[in-house]
C-alpha cells in the first residue's frame, strides 16, 4: 500500500506533492527537515492536506509525476476539494 500526498505550508503558502508508504513518518519527515536538499525545508509547520491510497507504488508514483507536471497551485486545491479526479486520473493510465 502507497500514498500520493499533498501537505501544506501556511508560513510559505505552498503545497508538495510527495508519494510514501508511511505516511505520519513522512510528514514528521519534512517538518523536521531530514530532506536537506528538499523544497519542504523552507518550513516547519507542513499539515497534511491529502492522502490518496493506492494499491502499488507505480499508480502512486504515476499521480504524483502527472500532478507536479501540471504545475498548477488551482489543481491541487482542485484535487483537495474532489479527491475523486485521481481515481479517474489512474482509470485512465
Amino acid at each position: 500500500m502507497h500514498f500520493l500526498y499533498i501537505i501544506y505550508s501556511k508560513k510559505i503558502d505552498k503545497y508538495y506533492v510527495g508519494e510514501t508508504k508511511d505516511l505520519q513518518n513522512r510528514i514528521e519527515l519534512h517538518n523536521q527537515h531530514r530532506f536537506r536538499k528538499a523544497f519542504t525545508k523552507s518550513a516547519e509547520d507542513w499539515e497534511l492536506e491529502l492522502s490518496f491510497k493506492c494499491q502499488l507504488r507505480e499508480e502512486a508514483l504515476h499521480l504524483e509525476k502527472f500532478v507536479k507536471r501540471m504545475k498548477s497551485k488551482k489543481f491541487i486545491i482542485k484535487l483537495i476539494k474532489q479527491p475523486e479526479i485521481l481515481s479517474d486520473i489512474l482509470s485512465r493510465k
